[in-house]
């Protein structure tokens, strides 16, 4: 098996070429200066992934940029900090700020000259706006939570991702290969559907899952690089 034998990438956005952690412990700050003592930044993202997880499956229709607010307000009281409903809002709101990785926008327009490309999100299409344009990148299809009414590691989106690329974009799922840097959103999902995965591991050097909570379920990985500017290394070396 090679990466030339695949039609279509399929990329998770957030973790993967956003980078959301730096994001979300940023947009954090204003609660993070009410609370009494200092928290480590992981200590932090475990936190957020914990709600965020338990509000996307409480609420799975619920807007992305909204959902975010409600998690804000459960950290908020976890911390036993207030929080206004204008701070809950500029959390729900801050995706557009996340930042995007340094080698992501290269990765993918050289990429784009060798594949199809797809994104698959747990965002809502408002917010995601303000991260495609940070990508720099046309994409052929967006499949957002939003659009799927949804989140992973639902596996509705990816059965909702093969119905659309089949029908307009000519691809079958064996010609389909799934990007993403999350085990418990991307890879388990993934692997249960029988998918091809590259595994974009942004944390190789750090311990612990981050804003990622752990994954419940078996999951494979065909191939692993610790950067998108490895993969397209990789994807180079074999083109040569």
């Amino acid at each position: 098996m090679k990466l030339s034998d695949f039609k279509l990438l399929t990329f998770d956005t957030y973790g993967t070429l956003i980078d959301w952690e730096s994001g979300i412990y940023n947009a954090l700050e204003p609660l993070l200066d009410k609370v009494p003592i200092k928290l480590g930044r992981d200590e932090v993202l475990e936190l957020f992934a914990e709600f965020e997880m338990q509000q996307q499956a409480a609420t799975p229709s619920l807007v992305y940029s909204s959902l975010l607010a409600e998690v804000a307000r459960s950290i908020a009281h976890k911390w036993q900090i207030k929080i206004s409903d204008q701070e809950a809002f500029d959390f729900g709101r801050s995706v557009k700020h996340w930042p995007a990785f340094d080698d992501s926008a290269e990765a993918l327009n050289y990429l784009r000259r060798h594949y199809l490309m797809a994104t698959v999100t747990n965002c809502d299409r408002i917010s995601y706006m303000g991260s495609n344009a940070r990508l720099e990148i046309e994409w052929d299809a967006i499949y957002t939570a939003q659009d799927i009414g949804c989140y992973k590691p639902n596996l509705r989106n990816f059965e909702y991702m093969f119905e659309r690329a089949r029908r307009e974009l000519g691809v079958l799922p064996h010609e389909i290969l799934h990007v993403a840097q999350s085990l418990t959103h991307d890879m388990v999902p993934a692997t249960s559907m029988g998918m091809t995965k590259v595994w974009i591991n942004r944390r190789y050097n750090q311990e612990g899952l981050g804003a990622t909570a752990p994954p419940q379920g078996d999951y494979t990985i065909e191939w692993e690089f610790n950067s998108m500017a490895d993969f397209v290394e990789a994807h180079r070396q074999e083109a040569a």
